[in-house]
């Protein structure tokens, strides 16, 4: 339990020179491949993000402004939440699986520009802010307005990353004017900039799968495309989901196998790169009816959070212990699973694959889909 908060920006020392020995730190090409480094989010000073443009288009379209929640989440819920994220990092540690995570940050701090004025959101997802394409990492053009800073947390890990020979570069500072968000529920931002979070993406070695939603608009796609060059190729999707992330609706297991939403996809819904792939869909959540209306209210997930997954290699897959349904279905398609639990998942909107950064897997880039 943490009782303080020190909320003074951290100073980066400087780091020793690193020998070629740590010149690929950064490595990791999908979504499967065996982890050896993740980094793992942080729940403290955690806010739910301030009722703006940004925000409503992206989380709360579904409400009025007046029933949106605003400030800090519950000081329990915070502890609660880190618990479980010690108890990810215990399972990893003892896997042999290196972890970092990111600073504390003063996300009660107003942040603003010329054209509006917020607060901060949290670092519990590294897995919207920073995209890993090989040994590549890019700061996304996030769509909320309260996360515009939010990577400044993992500076220290970053300036580490890059003096191991990692390729950091951020994406254009979005200006995320009013303008952006002037379209209709549920819509992606217009096309006037480039805004996505990282997890509209998922990872096939050489392509790259994106989807559109309100997190993720079309140029966002087009300036990813143009960044990676003509050696990948970035697929735009949509599917009957535009509320925010892929991760909820599209799960890359191994090379051939998919998991799927059965209430958002349909095969002729993806790209056509998976027509040869096999697709298995998951049994409805269970264990929803432990919320109560006050705290479902205030809850920014949806009731699909938990089929959010993380694969620690291509056998073995991190999956929500209460979810006996979808751990039977994965393990009936070879997979094992390490049954684990992050109790407000729902309140956070985020569950193993969000709370993750993976940066470091084994393997090679690859195309898997020729």
């Amino acid at each position: 339990m943490k009782d303080t908060v020190d909320t003074a920006v951290p100073r980066i020392d400087p780091a020793p020179s690193l020998g070629e020995e740590h010149l690929s730190a950064v490595w990791s090409c999908n979504e499967w491949d065996p982890l050896e480094e993740v980094i793992v989010g942080n729940p403290f000073n955690a806010r739910f993000p301030h009722p703006d443009k940004s925000s409503i288009a992206a989380e709360f379209s579904h409400l009025p402004i007046d029933q949106i929640p605003d400030g800090p989440f519950p000081e329990q819920i915070i502890e609660e939440t880190e618990e479980d994220l010690a108890a990810m990092v215990e399972s990893f540690e003892d896997l042999g699986i290196v972890v970092k995570r990111p600073e504390t940050w003063p996300h009660d701090q107003v942040i603003s520009t010329p054209f509006w004025s917020t607060k901060g959101f949290y670092n519990y997802c590294p897995r919207d802010i920073f995209l890993v394409v090989g040994d590549h990492i890019v700061e996304t053009p996030n769509t909320i307005r309260g996360r515009l800073l939010e990577t400044y947390s993992y500076r220290k890990i970053m300036v580490e990353y890059l003096r191991a020979g990692a390729k950091w570069y951020s994406a254009p500072k979005p200006m995320l004017l009013d303008s952006l968000f002037e379209v209709g529920q549920d819509a992606a931002p217009r096309n006037d900039e480039p805004v996505f979070d990282a997890a509209n993406v998922l990872r096939f070695g050489r392509d790259l799968v994106y989807l559109i939603s309100s997190t993720g608009n079309e140029l966002g796609a087009q300036w990813l495309q143009t960044v990676l060059g003509d050696e990948f190729r970035v697929h735009p999707c949509r599917i009957n989901y535009q509320g925010s992330h892929i991760d909820t609706s599209v799960v890359a297991l191994r090379p051939g196998l998919l998991l799927c939403n059965p209430e958002r996809v349909t095969r002729e819904m993806l790209p056509s790169i998976f027509d040869t792939w096999e697709i298995i869909y998951s049994p409805p959540m269970v264990g929803g009816d432990r919320f109560d209306s006050d705290y479902l209210s205030r809850a920014i997930g949806s009731s699909w959070i938990d089929m959010n997954l993380f694969s620690i290699s291509p056998d073995l897959v991190v999956v929500d212990r209460d979810q006996l349904p979808l751990m039977k279905l994965l393990e009936e398609n070879g997979l094992n699973v390490l049954p684990l639990k992050l109790r407000h998942s729902r309140m956070f909107a985020g569950g193993f694959h969000c709370t993750t950064l993976d940066t470091r897997r084994e393997g090679t880039m690859e195309s898997y889909f020729g």
